[in-house]
C-alpha cells in the first residue's frame, strides 16, 4: 500500500466520523470494500469538506422542523402564513404556483381530499412544517431553486408546498408537506433524517454555486444548549449542587471529545504526507482544533483537546 492510499485509508475511517455520521452502522454482513478509484474520489471528497469547514468557514445550511397541522383548521393556517394570506406565489409539488385567497382554497380542498380524509381537527399530525435557511447575502433565487430540488429528492410522493420569504435578514423556503403520502406511508422526521435533510439541501445549493455545508455541531466545535434560565439564576444564588452533569451535558462532552480526537487523527495523516496542500490544510486543523478544544465542554476529557499544535498536527508525542 502507498503512502497516499495509507492517508487516503485514514480520511476515509475518520472523515465518515465527522462528516457522514448517518453511515456508522452495525451491518451483519461485511460491507463490499471500495475500488481504489471511489476511495480515491471518496477521499477527494472529504479533504473538500475538511477545507470548506476549516479554511474557508463555509455558511452552514438550516433545515428546521417549525410544527405541523392536526388538522386542516391548522393546516389552511399556515398555507395563509406563508403566503402572506395569498399574496404571495404558492408552489405544490407539481411545479404549479398560484396566489390568491381562491387558489388558497383549492389548495385547502385538495389535501383534505386527496388522500385519507382530514377533518378540521385531529389527534394525529397531518402536515409538517419544513423551513430552509442560509445566512443573508445568500442569493433567494438560488435558495429557492435549491429547495425545490430538495423537496423532490427528500418528499418524493407527498403533496407539498413552498413559499420563498426574501424580505427579512436571510432568505428562506417555508415547505408544508401532507404527512401521508401517495402509497399510504406516514412521514415521521427522525434527527438522522434532518441531518441527511440538511446534507441534500447543502449540496442542492452547491450545484448551482452557493458555498454551503451541513456540517454537524460537534464536528465544527459549536453548541446551541445553553444552560437553562433556572440553572444559572440557582447557580448565582448558591443553589446549584456541585459535580452534577445532566445526561444531555455528559452526551455533549463525549460527542465532542470524539469530534476533536477525530480531527486530530485527520491533522496527522495529512502532516504525513508528500502534498504540500495536504500539508497546509493539516496546518488549518490544528489552528481549528486549538480553537475547538477551548470553546468545548469536553476540554479536559479528551487527551487531545490538551495537545499543543505541534502535538496535533502529530509531530510529538503526548507529554508524560
Amino acid at each position: 500500500m502507498t503512502q497516499g492510499q495509507n492517508i487516503d485509508g485514514v480520511l476515509l475511517q475518520w472523515g465518515d466520523r465527522l462528516f457522514y455520521p448517518g453511515n456508522r452502522i452495525v451491518h451483519t454482513r461485511p460491507q463490499p470494500k471500495l475500488s481504489a478509484l471511489a476511495a480515491r474520489q471518496r477521499a477527494a471528497a472529504i479533504r473538500e469538506r475538511i477545507e470548506a469547514t476549516v479554511v474557508r468557514r463555509a455558511p452552514q445550511v438550516m433545515v428546521k422542523v417549525t410544527g405541523g397541522g392536526r388538522g386542516m383548521k391548522a393546516i389552511a393556517a399556515h398555507f395563509r402564513y406563508i403566503s402572506k394570506n395569498g399574496r404571495l406565489d404558492i408552489e405544490d409539488d407539481r411545479g404549479d404556483t398560484s396566489r390568491g385567497k381562491s387558489a388558497l382554497q383549492a389548495l385547502a380542498d385538495d389535501w383534505r381530499y386527496g388522500g385519507t380524509f382530514i377533518d378540521d381537527m385531529g389527534d394525529r399530525r397531518e402536515a409538517y412544517n419544513i423551513m430552509l435557511s442560509m445566512p443573508r447575502g445568500t442569493d433567494p433565487l438560488a435558495v429557492q431553486r435549491a429547495a425545490r430540488e430538495f423537496a423532490k429528492v427528500e418528499l418524493a410522493d407527498h403533496k407539498y408546498v413552498m413559499v420563498l420569504h426574501d424580505h427579512q435578514a436571510n432568505p428562506h423556503v417555508h415547505i408544508s408537506v401532507r404527512a401521508e403520502s401517495r402509497h399510504g406511508k406516514r412521514l415521521n422526521p427522525r434527527k438522522a433524517d434532518l441531518h441527511r435533510w440538511r446534507e441534500t439541501f447543502a449540496e442542492k445549493l452547491r450545484d448551482r454555486g452557493i458555498d454551503a455545508e451541513a456540517t454537524r455541531q460537534t464536528t465544527r466545535g459549536s453548541s446551541r444548549n445553553y444552560d437553562q434560565l433556572w440553572r444559572i439564576k440557582a447557580h448565582e444564588d448558591g443553589r446549584l449542587r456541585a459535580g452534577r452533569i445532566s445526561s444531555k451535558a455528559a452526551r455533549e462532552s463525549r460527542s465532542s471529545a470524539d469530534a476533536i480526537d477525530a480531527w486530530t487523527q485527520l491533522g496527522k495523516a495529512l502532516e504525513a504526507s508528500g502534498d504540500a496542500r495536504d500539508r497546509e490544510l493539516a496546518r488549518s486543523i490544528a489552528h481549528f482544533v486549538r480553537d475547538m478544544s477551548v470553546a468545548s465542554p469536553a476540554a479536559g476529557l479528551s487527551r487531545s483537546a490538551t495537545a499543543t499544535p505541534a502535538q496535533v498536527r502529530g509531530e510529538t508525542g503526548p507529554s508524560r
